[in-house]
């Protein structure tokens, strides 16, 4: 049964089209991942069928009374609820129904026989619902979604404003989890979480008897959640049944048979022009020589796609550091209350540093505290001599209305304008994107952005807040490869081992270190 339809779907923000008649199909239990560049529009698909974005041209159609759930990557949270506001914002539609049943029992005293039967038979169906869907335990429900995903840890009474990133996205993802809806829309949900609760999620998604749609740029991930691919490129949504590794397989082999195909008609469509001008001018070949035009003006030509330019990050290096880059005594990180034990730490000239563990623990505070923006509550930092630090910051709360021309020409006053288009396209992005303003870009092509200014300073020592988060395939493989290369020093915090593994010398693991429970 199809719980949606996609009909005939174009859409595009100005000049630059993202859709061009673009169909598509969800079946009840299916299992989608959506997949695609930064750019190609797929936070734009989800925005369009869940009705926040009004599409140029298209239907899109529902099956009737269907609960959807969508995890935005750009969800924001209202100041002053707790978590467990959140929480139990899962149950609004059984609180509305609680209210209704309330309401039938008010008028019962003074209905007929007729409007009483009516009136019993309506609130037997509403305690019916109310049973079904758990609604006299919520409480216990709630505690034990939290439990799962270390919510109760922090506290459900704290309110959702004082939470990072990863807290955030734990709450929403609990919320979802307690809706038990009809379809999941997912953007990038392992965005922030530790590797602990990217594990609690692919085994809910494994076992997860309803619909969803996923994007993701964590392959691993995918790959062992979906059963199909829906891959987006060129303003065309293009259907893959298996995994990832099945869509880029097959792929592949379409892409080489298209471009063997391409090669034959222009060969052949040669070969009828060379014929065409050697004989239209002569009585006794004419006859022939309009059939093979013909022939020509009729033919379907072949199209390949245009290559899209793919990232190339290289990051420029200072002068060799100091040996000792940096050390803390008896250091106490935190902001009202202390989140760490007094650390001792000390990183050294060639080390590689990968600092992991659940999201709250501190990870993002010790770098703020060691850079100098943040106050520790006690302790002391040391840094070492002749440091040239690049800083890649996890989240940019702040609309940025510069284009991306502007932006870079403000870090780097000095560069022409071919030199900051250079420095642009490198990353991978396109002219439009370009001349765009940053606030319209997608949350790669804006990670992209702040790439480019990073590898154009020179740094012996790169500070990284989960610089992949947003990153498209292309982009995280060749940011590994950049960073495998570089010869300065690096403090990076990650929660996918797949990536870091090959680059650092050294893990830190926060949870040695805590004052939380973990």
């Amino acid at each position: 049964m199809s719980i949606l339809t996609v009909k005939n779907l174009s859409h595009g923000f100005g000049d630059r089209a993202i859709f061009n008649d673009v169909s598509f199909r969800l079946l009840k239990g299916e299992h989608i991942g959506l997949i695609g560049a930064n750019g190609e529009g797929k936070s734009t698909f989800m925005n369009i069928i869940t009705g926040k974005i009004e599409p140029d041209e298209g239907k899109i159609e529902w099956s009737k009374r269907v609960r959807v759930s969508y995890l935005d990557q750009h969800t924001v949270l209202e100041k002053g609820l707790t978590i467990r506001d959140i929480l139990k914002g899962a149950f609004k539609y059984l609180f509305d129904l609680e209210a209704e049943l309330n309401e039938i029992c008010n008028k019962m005293s003074e209905a007929s026989p007729e409007e009483l039967e009516k009136l019993l038979e309506d609130m037997g169906l509403i305690q019916d619902i109310l049973n079904q869907n758990d609604f006299y335990i919520i409480d216990s429900k709630i505690e034990e979604v939290a439990r799962g995903l270390g919510l109760s840890d922090i506290g459900l009474d704290k309110d959702v404003q004082d939470l990072s990133g990863g807290q955030r996205t734990k709450v929403l993802l609990a919320k979802l989890l307690l809706e038990k809806p009809d379809i999941l829309l997912l953007d990038e949900p392992t965005n922030h979480l530790d590797e602990q609760h990217i594990q609690w999620l692919k085994r809910y998604l494994q076992e997860y008897e309803n619909a969803f749609i996923l994007i993701s740029h964590d392959i691993p991930f995918l790959n062992s959640v979906i059963n199909l691919i829906y891959h987006m490129e060129n303003q065309e949504l293009n259907r893959y049944v298996g995994t990832y590794d099945d869509f880029l397989r097959i792929h592949e082999a379409k892409k080489q048979q298209l471009e063997a195909a391409y090669k034959r008609q222009q060969k052949e469509i040669e070969a009828l022009e060379d014929f065409v001008a050697r004989n239209k001018a002569r009585v006794s070949t004419r006859n022939m020589a309009m059939s093979r035009q013909k022939k020509l003006d009729k033919m379907e030509k072949i199209e390949l796609a245009k290559e899209k330019p793919k990232p190339e990050f290289h990051f420029k290096e200072a002068r060799t550091s100091g040996k000792m880059v940096f050390q803390t005594k008896d250091l106490v990180i935190g902001y009202d209350s202390p989140l760490s034990k007094p650390l001792n730490l000390r990183m050294e000239r060639g080390q590689k540093i990968a600092l992991i563990g659940a999201n709250g623990l501190g990870k993002t505070t010790l770098l703020k505290s060691l850079l100098g923006e943040i106050k520790p509550i006690s302790g002391e930092v040391e840094i070492g001599d002749y440091l040239y630090i690049g800083y890649f910051e996890q989240e940019i709360k702040n609309s940025n209305y510069n284009t991306c021309i502007e932006e870079i020409w403000k870090e780097f006053p000095v560069f022409t304008q071919y030199e900051v288009r250079s420095a642009l396209a490198k990353c991978g992005l396109t002219t439009k994107h370009i001349e765009s303003k940053i606030v319209v870009l997608s949350g790669g092509e804006q990670a992209k952005v702040r790439l480019c200014k990073l590898i154009n300073k020179e740094t012996n020592f790169l500070v990284l807040d989960e610089p992949t988060n947003h990153l498209d395939v292309d982009a995280k493989e060749e940011l590994k490869k950049a960073l495998k290369s570089y010869k300065g020093n690096i403090l990076l915090i990650c929660h996918e081992p797949e990536f870091y593994k090959d680059i650092v010398t050294d893990v830190w693991s926060c949870e040695n270190w805590t004052t939380k429970i973990v």
